[in-house]
């Protein structure tokens, strides 16, 4: 991808699209295309036709999706299925006919079996049942990958599917009803420490392992995925290791500098038990991630303190 190329990020204003264009214009990429969800609806077929064919893009990142926690995939089910199912194909269907070079698709680890082995291997995909909390999100993701696929057998195109662990960073969600596990404990512990508030309920039991991705270093495996890899099979991006979210909570907790105690809520969902990706095919190519978990949740807790307090 040469710097001077057309790329395409859709989905720029999220969590993973934000953080690929700042990795592509801090590398140089001066030729990028975006637009706001008000300037181009992803879910109208004829619109998004009619910008490809007016912009003209050689290389799309397709990190615009309709995301989410448990609590939003349990209670949005119907929209998350939908809204997802017509973004990507809308966008995958558009860069072969105006004949984009290269396509980048984020899917998600929640694709995988909810008993899948641990670690999970690319390999694991559709070999067990869905986490039931997220699977309409997960399914809308695997026809993206199922999608991308079938262009290039049947068409020649060149359409690569990635798949991130759990991410955090700046630009994260940080609304209690719809956002993901960290920046839901970041805000907790934070609101909890002004307050003076004598514990944080933390859901579940806290033995489930997560793992946790800078969304920095997502968007540097991007860019050296889109340069260096060229096959159909899907493959992991994550840092190969994991924590409880007890430990993760008692990480968060430190950093923010909380002095309460933490009470897990077992009446409430733990969802998949451990979900900890094999990254051996990305790190066997020459890619590792370079931001520490504790300087990650740091660094995003100062763009929280910023941002929303």
């Amino acid at each position: 991808m040469h710097k001077g190329a057309k790329v395409y990020v859709a989905g720029h204003k999220g969590l993973v699209g934000s953080a690929i264009l700042r990795k592509l214009q801090a590398e140089g990429y001066s030729n990028i295309v975006t637009r706001t969800h008000q300037e181009l609806d992803l879910t109208n077929q004829q619109e998004v036709y009619r910008f490809f064919e007016t912009e003209r893009p050689e290389y799309v990142f397709l990190a615009a999706a309709k995301v989410g926690g448990i609590l939003a995939n349990s209670t949005y089910p119907a929209v998350f299925i939908r809204e997802n199912l017509l973004i990507q194909t809308n966008i995958i269907d558009a860069a072969y006919r105006y004949g984009v070079k290269k396509l980048l698709f984020l899917g998600s680890s929640c694709i995988y079996p909810k008993f899948a082995p641990q670690p999970i291997k690319e390999e694991h995909l559709l070999t067990g049942a869905l986490e039931p909390t997220n699977e309409p999100y997960a399914i809308a993701k695997i026809v993206g990958i199922k999608m991308c696929q079938a262009y290039n057998k049947q068409y020649g195109t060149n359409f690569i599917s990635v798949m991130p662990t759990n991410l955090y960073g700046p630009g994260d969600n940080f609304d209690l009803e719809t956002s993901h596990v960290l920046p839901a404990l970041i805000r907790k512990f934070h609101e909890a420490k002004v307050a003076g508030a004598p514990h944080v309920v933390v859901w579940g039991s806290g033995t489930p392992r997560r793992e946790f991705l800078h969304v920095d270093d997502l968007a540097d495996a991007c860019l050296f995925l889109m340069n260096n890899y060229d096959s159909s099979e899907i493959i992991n991006i994550g840092v190969g290791k994991d924590l409880t979210i007890a430990e993760l909570a008692n990480l968060i907790k430190e950093i923010v500098g909380y002095k309460g105690e933490i009470v897990f809520d077992t009446s409430k969902p733990d969802g998949t038990p451990r979900k900890l990706l094999d990254v051996s095919k990305l790190f066997n190519l020459g890619w590792r991630p370079r931001i520490r978990l504790e300087d990650g949740i740091r660094s995003t807790y100062e763009w929280y303190m910023q941002n929303y307090t």
